[in-house]
Formats: C-alpha cells, structure tokens, sequence
C-alpha cells in the first residue's frame, strides 16, 4: 500500500505499522493517547460531521490555534477526506489580516482553540459574511465544542465518505496557507495533496525515523514546516506527542524522551541564552568549566574528529553535555531546525553535545523543504542548508551567486485569487523564484547568503546583505536580537533588543546600579558596553559594512507585538514604520 493524498497516511500507517500510541497530548498531568485505529475512527467521524453541517466540497474552514494537537489532525484529516479545503490561521495574527484571511478564502466555519481566540475571531465575525459558526478545542461552557462537528457515522456516511475520498485527486487543492510574511497582505499559498505528499516522501527516504522511534511537537501547524514534518513523522509509523506548553517543554521532554523533533532557530537562540543564565548562579570553578565547554563545543568541525579534539569534547560531554542531554531525555538522535538562518556557532554547539542539530531550507510556496543537511556521515556542512532533497531541481540565478529558483512537484500550485502575483514567481518554465540569494559550496551543498528583498544600497552605492552580519552580532551573549538599517542613507546602523538577564549580570560584576530595562538603555555604562561590543565586531566586517550608531530596546520583538512572523523571523518594514523616529536620531 502506498498513499497518494494526505489523509491516506493514516491508513498507510495502520496497513503498516499500526501503533498503540500514535497521537498523544497531555491531558492535565496525564498523556491522552490514541492508537492508530481510533485516529482513524475519530477523522472518520469528522467526514461525517461535516456532511451533517452541509459543508460540501471545496468549502473552507480555519483552524487557528497556538500548537498542535491530535484533535487538529483529526479536524484535518477529516475535512480533507469529503473535499473540504483546510485553512490553518496563525494564533498571533493581527486582526487586520483575520479579517483579510477570513474573507479573502470565503471561510464557513472557523476552530479555535481556547476562549482567547473565540474572543479574537468573534470580534471580526460580523466583517465575515461568509463566516457561519466559531468552534472551540477546548470545552467552554458558553461556547460550540469542536465535538459538534464530529458524529457516529452510520453505513450511509461511511459510503459517501469513501465515495467523496475516491474522487479526490492527488493534484486537486488541500490546503491553502496563508504566509504571513514580513512585508505586504498575507498571499494564499494554494498546495495540493501531491505537492506535500511529494515533499514527505523525499524527505523520510532521507531521514531515519520509523516506526520504534518517538517524537515531539511544540510549533504551530499553521506553519507549513511543522505540518508536513508531523505528516512525516505518521508516515514513518513514529509516535507523536503534542506539546502544548512551552512552559512545561522541559519537564515533558524528560517524560516523553523523544528521538526527534523540530525547532526553529530563535528557540535555540533562547535555549542558549538560557544556559548563559543560568552559568551566573554557578560557582567560579563550575563557570569556567562550562565557558570552557561551550568554547569546545563551538569548535565542532564539519569532518572527522582530530585525537587531540576528540579527547576534549569526551571530557566537556562528561562534564557539562551530558547533563543537557540528561534533562532533554537522554534519547534525542537528531533536531530539524528550519524557518530561518541558524548561527554555525550555535549548530556546532549543540552537535557536539550529542543533539545533531540539521539545519535545512524551504518554503511554504515548496511544501516546505528545498534542502536540508543529512544525518549519514559527509551529508552535513555546518554554515548550509544542506542538498537539496530528491525530485526538486534548483538553480542559481547568476554565475556563482544569485536568486535561488526551485522546480519540482512540491512546487505551489499558485497563490490563491491573486494570478497576477503567481505569474511574478514561477517562470514560464515552471521556476519558482524564491525571492533567497544563495550559492552551491563544497559542490553539493546550498548555502543562503540572504533574502533579494532585504539586501540594500547605501547611499554612497554599496550593497549590503543584512542577516549574515546581524548573524554575527547575535554570537554575543549581550544581544538577544539585532535588525541592520541603512537603505538609501550613507552607512548602517543596528537597532538592538539586549539579552536584560546577562546585561544585569554584567552590571552587578561592573558595579553599574540596576534599576529596570526601559532606564538602563539609556545608561551610558551600559551604551558604552555595546559600543565596544560594536567595535569588535566592526573589526571582522568590510569598510562598507562596518557599523557606525545603534540603539537599544528595552521590549523583545515577537509575534505578539506584530514585529515578528510566528516562526519568529523580524519583520523589518514594521520595525522600520514602528521607530522611523529612533531610526533617524542615528542619522
């Protein structure tokens, strides 16, 4: 048995190795599981739930909610199953682009997942015509349950159902995707049951998950990576449990001791971060000990080890990196970082502490995954996003290094009402443009030196490519976040979100009186710190690229305040609009 359309794996799954414990979220303290049978008993009754409503096929329907969830995947499944277009809805949309979203794809019915989001929908429900019914996953007294949707099918229903499936091709529309993108109105990414199937199947021939291993999810599934990651995960048997708090991450981590998972980089950002904290509170000895790991761990090479190395890292994993893999469950073999550029540095640490983290590339408008780094021995490069998965063709638009065009099945069908956008990305030749500049190193592998959009001139002519330096500041442990300016103005600055936590360390260690973040931007020891931190790192950058002002910020960028996307990448434009004013007392 093979699968051609999404809502196949699951009986792909049973036919091959059907699994006690397939889904499982937590349920107060304890885990709710179900086997594979009675995930398929349960989209099942969501088919039909939705022919008792009268949703017909290619109606939409949103779902919107801030992590995973077995019952997100039976909604899924099950709407797919009669024709039903599925429309994931960012929990930390703004409700501009909602009501946008809501109307642009016609929504009939919208699943949230607690009274917040009810709250945040409800508002915009009377701008929504089309907008019939709000459900919520969590059962609220006052409000439609999600179960409303889900009935016993009777031998009628199981007829229709399997009729309605065996009409569904594997080229007809699934799922439309809304990218919330850092610039502009959310586009609809349009992807078919073969543009996502595509991309699972080359990417589990790739990695070595199956059917004995365990994994988590913690990211949003309205993010197209973490979808079709947890797809892959059922595909290969493997089972799957919902976090639902990154609050409780560590503590379930120990209880679930997973084998794999995902990530996007800004946690591990965070995870590191952490761990600096945490060194404060250490004793000297202790402190120098991990600083002295942590500096081996960066030093991770690419091929095989040297005697001299090997003998060093057995000692800082006997020490320090063996108490990280200790509170992670012991059993992580690997960790998929995707969404946006990770530090080398970083990668480096963290593998070197047994974590193997792989860091790929993709895009909603690919499914998502164009390339990413292999698990077997020579498929990994520290610096890259790895080669490019099977069945998906790139090139480089220029002789070694320019736009990166992706062509293959996990390519978009188009972006939803908008041709005239579709025929501005993919060629005549069936080339998406990706809008990434990128290059081929060490022959196979892909490197992404930065986005065509975010690359600027200066005044006085020359280009600059933002991420790899704002990559570069963020090696320090004072800067928790960094975005570069400097379009059209005669050199670049940097606006900073600091790391408050070692910031405050550094004050006590400095003898600078600590009062609050919004004061202590404005202390001149402390704009002296990140003057000097500035200059060092000015020593490393080209003439042009050098940094000659900054300013810093006393509140984090998120998705929250609108200044991130949910996979936590920057929005520029909006931090641009936000500060113009604080932009321009720098020049």
């Amino acid at each position: 048995m093979d699968f051609q359309r999404l809502f196949d794996i699951l009986p792909y799954q049973e036919a091959k190795y059907p699994t006690p414990i397939a889904l499982a979220r937590k349920e107060g303290i304890e885990w709710k599981t179900f086997s594979t049978v009675q995930a398929i008993a349960q989209v099942n009754r969501v088919s039909a739930g939705c022919l008792q409503i009268g949703l017909n096929r290619n109606d939409k329907v949103a779902i919107m909610t801030h992590r995973g969830s077995p019952e997100w995947n039976f909604l899924d499944f099950g709407m797919q199953q009669v024709g039903v277009i599925v429309v994931p809805i960012h929990a930390t949309v703004s409700e501009k682009e909602l009501i946008y979203i809501l109307n642009d794809a016609t929504i009939k019915y919208c699943i949230v997942q607690n009274r917040e989001l009810y709250q945040k929908v409800h508002q915009v429900q009377s701008s929504v015509l089309s907008l019939k019914q709000i459900y919520t996953l969590e059962r609220l007294p006052d409000i439609p349950h999600w179960t409303e949707l889900s009935q016993e099918p009777i031998a009628r229903n199981l007829l229709d159902i399997q009729a309605l499936k065996a009409a569904i091709h594997e080229d007809d529309l699934a799922t439309i995707v809304y990218t919330s993108g850092t610039t502009g109105e959310p586009k609809g990414v349009m992807l078919s049951h073969k543009n996502i199937v595509s991309n699972i199947k080359a990417t589990i021939s790739l990695v070595p998950i199956n059917c004995d291993k365990v994994t988590i999810s913690f990211l949003p599934l309205s993010h197209i990576f973490e979808r079709m990651v947890t797809y892959s995960y059922m595909a290969t048997g493997a089972s799957l449990y919902y976090i639902q708090q990154l609050e409780t991450l560590l503590d379930d981590l120990k209880l679930v001791r997973p084998h794999y998972f995902t990530i996007v980089p800004r946690l591990v950002e965070r995870a590191y971060d952490t761990i600096l904290e945490k060194a404060t509170k250490l004793s000297p000895l202790k402190r120098k000990l991990l600083f002295w790991s942590i500096k081996v761990g960066k030093q991770y090479p690419d091929r095989k080890l040297s005697f001299g190395y090997w003998c060093k890292l057995q000692l800082a994993t006997m020490m320090i990196f063996n108490r990280w893999r200790r509170m992670a469950g012991w059993r992580v073999e690997g960790i998929i970082v995707g969404a946006a550029a990770l530090s080398p540095e970083l990668s480096r640490l963290f593998t070197a502490a047994g974590f193997n983290l792989r860091e790929g590339y993709g895009l909603t408008e690919t499914s998502p995954v164009v390339a990413f780094n292999r698990f077997e021995p020579g498929g990994h490069r520290f610096g890259t996003v790895g080669i490019v998965v099977p069945g998906v063709t790139i090139k480089i638009d220029g002789q070694e290094e320019g736009e990166i065009l992706v062509k293959g099945p996990s390519v978009m069908m188009g972006y939803y009402n908008k041709q005239e956008e579709t025929n501005a990305v993919i060629t005549s030749e069936g080339w998406l443009k990706t809008g990434d500049i990128g290059k081929i190193v060490h022959q196979h592998f892909l490197q992404i030196t930065d986005r065509k959009k975010d690359i600027f001139k200066t005044s006085s002519g020359k280009y600059i490519a933002p991420q790899p330096i704002e990559a570069l500041l963020k090696t320090s442990p004072y800067i928790a976040q960094a975005m570069i300016v400097g379009f059209q103005r005669p050199y670049i600055t940097v606006l900073i979100v600091p790391n408050f936590t070692l910031l405050q360390q550094w004050c006590e260690e400095n003898k600078v009186h600590w009062t609050a973040p919004l004061f202590m931007i404005i202390n001149p020891k402390v704009e002296n710190l990140y003057k000097s931190l500035l200059d060092k790192f000015n020593q490393d950058l080209q003439k042009h690229e050098q940094i000659q002002n900054f300013h810093l910020f006393h509140e984090e960028w998120n998705a929250e305040n609108g200044l991130c996307t949910p996979t936590l990448k920057i929005k520029r434009e909006h931090i641009e609009t936000k500060f113009k004013r604080e932009i321009e007392m720098m020049y």
